[in-house]
């Protein structure tokens, strides 16, 4: 796992996933480019690497367009010669239904999450095959990308387009050697504070209390760090086969989640008509309707 000479670029590392993740590929020997809106955030996570004995410098902007995706590798190429590593982990929340969900909500979400995926890893790309010697993209997903979540439109759509990048991008990156995955985390952050279900166990971690075994175990629920070290290791040599992959993490728990795929197929002879569709469904490609959302935490009963 030493990543001693590579160079990384994490968006929104401010603070949160994002630090853990700069933190991560410090500690195993890469020069960090942390990204954040905030200056006095973004000083205070590269003091944070550099105190604990990493290497970091701060470029503060915020992320969505290519010009901003042009700062951030440049800073990369200018501080430290080479840019090996992009995690795009930068995000926002503005929570709506549907019928509440404004067109400023909307955008804001996709260009933080969405566009500047695409825009980061556009300009890591063509920095990575300009220098011929591989590269490794690491994507940030999220179970509501995977499932839906209920208020989070804007939310889901850009994760679930964010897992479709890394399939659609780890074939095209692939004869340059740049390896793309999403990663899935779940973890206490302030995001995950706004759920009811796990906002005490939120509140008890920040107050020095251990997260219990169902909540680390069964809902693979657990600290930023926890989720830290899947990030180094997918930069390392040890994981340069490994791509196009949606990979979860969080708590004790590790998974790899499965690509869409037909469950049930039927076929009738000369197509369908919308009367044999009714006839077939309850007993051919309805007969397993599958969930939809995140399902709610198994709180054990006291």
């Amino acid at each position: 796992m030493d990543l001693t000479g590579k160079a990384a670029v994490v968006t929104g590392s401010g603070r949160g996933l994002g630090l853990a993740y700069a933190h991560a590929l410090a500690a195993r020997g890469a020069s960090v480019v942390v990204n954040d809106i905030d200056e006095a955030v973004a000083e205070q996570a590269v003091k944070s690497i550099a105190e604990a004995g990493g290497t970091a410098v701060a470029e503060v902007v915020p992320v969505g367009s290519a010009e901003a995706a042009d700062r951030l590798v440049s800073r990369a190429v200018e501080e430290f010669g080479r840019l090996d590593v992009l995690v795009t982990n930068a995000g926002i929340l503005r929570d709506k239904v549907l019928w509440k969900m404004t067109d400023e909500d909307f955008d804001a979400v996709l260009t933080t999450h969405l566009r500047a995926t695409f825009t980061c890893a556009r300009a890591a790309a063509v920095r990575m095959r300009e220098q011929g010697e591989g590269g490794t993209l690491v994507l940030v997903g999220s179970p509501a990308g995977q499932r839906g979540n209920f208020g989070q439109t804007n939310y889901a759509a850009a994760k679930a387009g964010i897992a479709a990048m890394a399939r659609t991008w780890s074939m095209e990156l692939a004869r340059a050697d740049i390896t793309v995955n999403a990663i899935v985390p779940v973890a206490a952050t302030a995001m995950t504070e706004t759920i009811p279900a796990f906002a005490p166990y939120v509140e008890a971690l920040r107050n020095g209390e251990p997260l219990p075994d169902f909540l680390r175990k069964g809902e693979g629920f657990g600290t930023p760090e926890d989720c830290a070290a899947l990030v180094p290791f997918l930069a390392s040599d040890a994981a340069r086969g490994i791509t196009g992959q949606c990979v979860g993490i969080g708590g004790d728990k590790v998974a790899l989640w499965s690509h869409p795929q037909e469950i049930r197929a039927a076929y009738a002879d000369g197509g369908w008509t919308s009367e044999a569709l009714a006839d077939a469904w309850p007993t051919s490609v309805g007969a397993e309707p599958q969930t939809v959302g995140i399902p709610a935490p198994r709180i054990p009963e006291a």
